[in-house]
Formats: C-alpha cells, sequence, structure tokens
C-alpha cells in the first residue's frame, strides 16, 4: 500500500509541472510578445526619446546686443523680436549680412518676447504686461494689440492659428482675432513630469519646436524640444550642445533661444540672447 502511495504521488507531481507559453498551444507567443511592446510604461524602452544631434551648415553675424525673445523667417528676411526694458524691438534683418533694414521699438515699460507671423500680420508678445500687438508685416504699422492671461513667452503659428507659450508645461493655441484659447497641450518630459520653462517657439514639418529656458537645469544644456501640435507628447530632443559660439561673454541670461525655420528652402536656423553668430544647422540621428 505504501509502494502504491509512492507511486501515484510521483506520478502527479509529474503532470504538475509548470508550462512554458512555448508548450501551451493555445497560446500565441507572437502576440505576447507585440503586446509587451505596446505598454506605455514610464523609462522603459518603448517609451525611450530619441535624441538628435546637429550639422552647422552655415554661420551668420548677429547682433551682440539683441536679446532674442523670438525669431522666424518670412519671404527672405529674419525677423527678430528682442526684450529687456527700454531696448524691445521688433527687427528685419538681413540674413546673409547680420544688418538690421527695418525696426520698431517698444515703449520702454515693456519687456518683448515671442513673434510671429500669420496672415501677412506679426504678432508681438510682451513678458508680463498681458499685452500683445499687431504689426502690419510690410510697413510695421502697429495696427493693434490683444490681451491674454499670463505671462507670454514664446510665439509661433501653424499657419491658421497662433501657438504660445506662457513659462509653463502648458501650450496655448489661439484665435487670431481675439487671442483667446481655442485649446491647450500639456507637455510632460520623458519621465512623465511637466516639461516646464518652455520658452521661444518655432513649427517646423508638423511639429513644435520649443527652447526651453536653463535647460542645463534639466542635465540639457541648449537642448530643443520636438513636440507634437495635436498631443503635446515630447516627440524628440535636439541636442546643441557645444553650438554656442566661444567669442560670447557668457552670463546665465546669454542662453540658447531662437529657432526660425524658411520652408522654402528646408532651412533651420538657431541662435541665442546677445549671440554674437546666428547658425544654420542640419539635424541628423545621435548615435
Amino acid at each position: 500500500m505504501r509502494l502504491f502511495l509512492l507511486i501515484l504521488f510521483g506520478l502527479l507531481v509529474v503532470s504538475c509541472k509548470t508550462e512554458t507559453p512555448s508548450n501551451r498551444p493555445n497560446v500565441n507567443t507572437n502576440i505576447v510578445a507585440n503586446a509587451n511592446k505596446n505598454v506605455n510604461l514610464p523609462n522603459s524602452a518603448a517609451d525611450k526619446v530619441p535624441v538628435y544631434t546637429y550639422e552647422i551648415v552655415n554661420t551668420f553675424k548677429h547682433d551682440s546686443q539683441a536679446f532674442t525673445q523670438g525669431l522666424f523667417f518670412y519671404n527672405g528676411f529674419l525677423y527678430e523680436g528682442t526684450g529687456q526694458k527700454g531696448a524691445s524691438e521688433l527687427r528685419k534683418v538681413e540674413l546673409e549680412t547680420g544688418k538690421v533694414v527695418q525696426k520698431v521699438g517698444l515703449a520702454k515699460s515693456s519687456f518683448g518676447e515671442g513673434a510671429t507671423v500669420l496672415n501677412d500680420k506679426i504678432y508681438q508678445l510682451t513678458w508680463q504686461e498681458g499685452r500683445g500687438f499687431i504689426y502690419d508685416a510690410a510697413t510695421f504699422k502697429l495696427l493693434g494689440d490683444f490681451g491674454y492671461a499670463g505671462e507670454g513667452w514664446g510665439l509661433t503659428s501653424d499657419g491658421k492659428n497662433p501657438i504660445m507659450s506662457d513659462g509653463t508645461h502648458i501650450i496655448r493655441v489661439v484665435d487670431p482675432e481675439t487671442f483667446k484659447t481655442l485649446r491647450t497641450l500639456v507637455v510632460n518630459n520623458e519621465n512623465g513630469r511637466p516639461l516646464m520653462q518652455i520658452n521661444e517657439l518655432e513649427y517646423i514639418k508638423g511639429e513644435i519646436w520649443a527652447n526651453i529656458w536653463h535647460s542645463e537645469e534639466i542635465g540639457k544644456p541648449n537642448h530643443i524640444a520636438r513636440i507634437d501640435p495635436n498631443s503635446g507628447k515630447l516627440l524628440g530632443w535636439i541636442d546643441l550642445g557645444g553650438i554656442s559660439p566661444d567669442d560670447v561673454e557668457r552670463d546665465e541670461e546669454n542662453t540658447l533661444n531662437g529657432i526660425a525655420y524658411d520652408a522654402t528652402n528646408d532651412r533651420i536656423f538657431v541662435t541665442g540672447k546677445r549671440w554674437k553668430k546666428l547658425f544654420e544647422i542640419k539635424i541628423k540621428p545621435k548615435q
């Protein structure tokens, strides 16, 4: 009887061995693998944000007194909004020489911020006044102004609506006539935390590119964020480390700030606050 019980116990142990997916005919291992790839986990390999680097194509002169707050390319010229009270301007700049060919000054009490063009009108923000200005793009004649809640930082356009940042992780798409917010984008970093201090903006090939003010504070000096304009998702980083010109007398405010895109010739330009150079760059994957 004891021998019979020992044999029976052995048979039960063998029959209860743990099965693996490979020896279970009703489990499709490909489906399991694919499902695991699609799991949205923070810091997982599936969610790794790509990083790009750059190649300098051309170098141009840039006014070292220009505290660059907004930059865009329009009809063959660079347009630049500068900051600091008593020195804030909107400028039209000849790319090849860096010469300012047209400008208009803001009131001495105003601190100019981001600027963009839409429907032959130039929009320019101010920092803490909650007020922006609209100019005729050809003459720089003041056409009107507009108000908004919070601070004004960066400004660009998707061809239909202005898109602005306010120094937080929120980007607003606004109505060009009333400047009322139509929708907002919440931007988080690769760890799922708010990506703060989103600054100067540019719309490039269906993406929002954004300078991050003092990006060195998040361990990414001279980095530009690539953002999905529909969801706010962080699509990638562009590492411009080392591009800062050596001949600039550095201070804590002379950060990378200024992205312009020439859509006709597919050219990207970047500069910084009081930098002596403006760079045409080509983006490429980082090895």
